[in-house]
């Protein structure tokens, strides 16, 4: 999932991998923004830094690319945190100290693990991006079977999804799809799928405006715990359901009326 910062990217990757954990999947949730927030917004507790990130001296480099020097279950048992609803949590390395260099690394690690666990079969691999198209000049997400850009409905997020479905026409990603957000009203939804529709680009569902998602940010709940966020995570799960080509829907569980009170 990619788009440009603040269009709801990490809430739909949370919430996506948590519905799919809840539905029998194995499920693992990358964080491949150097700042990360993931884990909250599946539901882990603890601050980021208590998380081990994934080492750059995992890969080796070679002619065809980054390749993972160890398996990737060792991987996974060694640096996934497992959250709520089975949900594998992974963290891409990130600077920690001021003129360190590129990231270069970071994100060869990410490309190697995503081909990895690409061969797993029964795993769904979700992939929280930055705001940037680093991932697609750097070749981070080139193992993806599906891109999704996250779509907000005035004319700078659609540039960064103009921008960013570009350049991954030009790697081996085989599909490109588009997921519009915060729409308040039809004419915004339908702005966006005029602007699909014009660029050639899939799009993969709609979610409205949501108070309730901004209330569970507001109160660190994640939106598939909070009352009253039901529309949103019933478009997400439409959404996902499209992405992958699912048969079956995805249900949606009812949060108890006091857990928002509580948090």
């Amino acid at each position: 999932m990619a788009g440009k910062g603040g269009a709801g990217k990490t809430t739909f990757c949370a919430t996506a991998a948590r519905l799919l954990g809840r539905a029998g999947r194995r499920v693992v949730a990358i964080d491949g923004d150097t700042n990360p927030n993931l884990h909250a917004a599946v539901g882990l507790a603890a601050p980021a830094g208590e998380f081990a990130s994934l080492p750059v001296d995992l890969v080796s480099r070679r002619l065809d690319g980054p390749a993972l020097k160890v398996p990737a279950a060792e991987v996974l048992d060694r640096y996934g945190v497992r959250g709520p609803d089975g949900v594998v949590v992974m963290r891409m390395g990130a600077a920690g100290h001021a003129d360190e260099g590129c990231l270069c690394s970071a994100h060869a690690v990410v490309s190697a693990l995503l081909a990895d666990l690409g061969a797993e079969p029964g795993l769904v691999t979700v992939l929280d991006l930055e705001a940037s198209p680093e991932h697609l000049s750097r070749g981070t997400a080139r193992h993806a079977d599906v891109l999704a850009l996250m779509a907000e409905p005035y004319y700078r997020s659609l540039e960064a999804v103009r921008l960013q479905a570009r350049l991954a026409a030009e790697t081996s990603i085989g599909r490109v799809a588009v997921v519009a957000n915060k729409c308040r009203r039809p004419a915004e939804a339908d702005a966006i799928a005029e602007f699909c529709q014009r660029h050639g680009l899939e799009l993969a569902g709609v979610i409205g405006w949501s108070d309730a998602a901004l209330d569970a940010d507001a109160a660190s709940v994640p939106v598939l715990d909070y009352p009253g966020a039901e529309p949103m995570a019933e478009a997400v799960a439409a959404a996902v359901v499209r992405l992958l080509d699912l048969d079956d829907p995805l249900p949606v569980p009812r949060p108890a009326a006091e857990a928002g009170a509580r948090a």
